[in-house]
């Protein structure tokens, strides 16, 4: 697998092509410089894994807090030294700048196989801006346009040359695409999705900032866990924006990014809704549960910052609780109470700072991913539904009683069951929901929403006379 890195100043189109080369748009394209924050990484054809970084070197001062722009710049050099060939992206109607032939500097002494590719020559009567590139001294430069798709054949021709790439050896590759199991971090901004993602990979990967909204992207990253057992279980971490209310989101940076986020949770398999130990549930997190059940996620609630709870009992700071498990249990219940609707789902308290019961984390999402993938067996699930309504009959509608008749497994992701019914409108909200929690808790089916489809008795036709 060939690791390609998109460098170059803010604004020069790295995003654009990113997005193009990998097929998808998974990067946020937008005419504010800095957009780009994190390293957005995406695998291509099994052989390449394409990487777009933050710009280098143009951070405004007044504009960029100095944290954020330091740890941009950390994760530039830190996919730079992992690159097997980076392109050097630079802007074919700007002309070269200054900072150009700043980050070419920084780019010879790394000792690494650059590409020099020059963006925005949409029409072959912008070809001759390409001459003046040739002073930066990475040789014959390849013109290309990103938001039109001008020369991007060219472009992975010329890759695949500097690489030593070819389609046969691609066609004789032994090593299978691994499936991977999708969970995703979501919750409002700085309530920690970052520095979680950061502890369980062990190792600094994504910026971490106090500064609310540092993630714009999403971002996703392979993690290899092995069990107790042995077993090495594959995951894509993938870390969000994070969510606030619609009035609040002010910006179209915040609008795409909200986007992204939602598109992240959809391709998921298991979402991972991250509260703030210090503060209480609000209606944005709420939603963002409500949200996840209804595209039939397993959802995992995690409480973060947990040793700020920890510091707190010793310093006296938290009265009424004569132990911290006490307090965990009343906790706990408040949050059962505000997300009253959620399936069983596990709430995981743990410190992304000190690192208290992270792998906790992926334990979780094994089993519950696990279980959701399990077929429910017809015979003993027509059981449980019979054993379920013996125990409180629903209530009458005009006169007579909703009434199933036979239901079955029929998809895992989504959990969907068929019920085959006398009359759909006689299934009112209330016993809908004791019947999804009664199966929910017969099958130990925690955390994976369970959605009844049902199919009504056809009324019969009257003959005619």
């Amino acid at each position: 697998m060939y690791n390609i890195v998109l460098v170059g100043r803010p604004n020069v189109g790295k995003s654009c092509l990113f997005n193009r080369l990998i097929r998808k748009k998974l990067s946020i394209v937008h005419d504010e410089p800095g957009i780009t924050r994190d390293v957005l990484s995406h695998e291509v054809d099994d052989q390449f894994i394409v990487m777009d970084t933050g710009g280098i070197s143009m951070f405004d001062r007044n504009m960029t807090p100095k944290c954020i722009k330091e740890a941009v710049e950390e994760q530039v050099e830190f996919t730079i030294n992992a690159s097997d060939l980076i392109l050097f992206i630079t802007d074919g109607l700007e002309g070269l700048h200054a900072n150009d032939l700043l980050v070419a500097d920084r780019l010879r002494s790394c000792n690494k196989k650059v590409l020099l590719v020059v963006n925005k020559i949409d029409t072959y009567k912008h070809d001759d801006l390409v001459h003046e590139f040739h002073q930066l001294g990475f040789g014959s430069p390849v013109s290309v346009s990103a938001e039109h798709g001008h020369g991007i054949d060219v472009l992975w021709k010329q890759i695949k040359e500097s690489l030593g790439a070819t389609d046969t050896e691609k066609e004789t590759k032994e090593e299978k695409k691994v499936e991977r199991i999708r969970i995703s971090f979501v919750g409002r901004p700085n309530v920690g999705k970052s520095s979680l993602m950061n502890a369980l990979l062990d190792g600094k990967k994504l910026i971490v900032s106090e500064v609310p909204g540092t993630t714009r992207d999403s971002v996703e990253i392979p993690l290899d866990y092995t069990a107790k057992n042995g077993e090495v279980i594959p995951f894509s971490l993938v870390d969000t924006a994070g969510l606030r209310a619609k009035s609040k989101v002010n910006t179209s940076v915040e609008y795409f990014s909200s986007l992204r986020t939602e598109g992240a949770v959809e391709r998921s398999d298991i979402v991972f809704l991250v509260l703030d130990a210090r503060e209480g549930v609000t209606k944005v997190d709420q939603k963002l549960a409500g949200d996840i059940l209804k595209k039939g996620k397993g959802l995992i609630f995690v409480v973060n910052k947990w040793d700020l709870v920890f510091n707190a009992f010793k310093e006296d700071k938290i009265e009424g609780y004569k132990s911290i498990n006490e307090f965990k249990k009343a906790f706990t219940d408040a949050l059962n109470k505000e997300f009253f609707f959620h399936p069983n789902s596990p709430f995981l308290f743990v410190s992304a700072q000190d690192g208290y019961a992270i792998e906790q984390i992926l334990k979780e999402a094994y089993l519950i991913h696990k279980k959701s993938n399990e077929k429910l067996p017809t015979g003993k699930l027509n059981r449980v539904i019979e054993a379920i309504m013996d125990k409180r009959n629903p209530s009458l509608s005009d006169g007579r009683r909703f009434k199933i008749y036979y239901v079955v497994h029929t998809n895992c992701n989504p959990f969907i069951i068929k019920i085959f019914c006398n009359q759909v409108t006689r299934l009112d909200e209330a016993y809908r929901r004791y019947l999804e929690d009664g199966v929910m808790n017969a099958f130990e089916l925690k955390g994976i929403p369970v959605k009844f489809e049902l199919v009504g008795k056809q009324p019969r036709e009257r003959k005619e006379k």
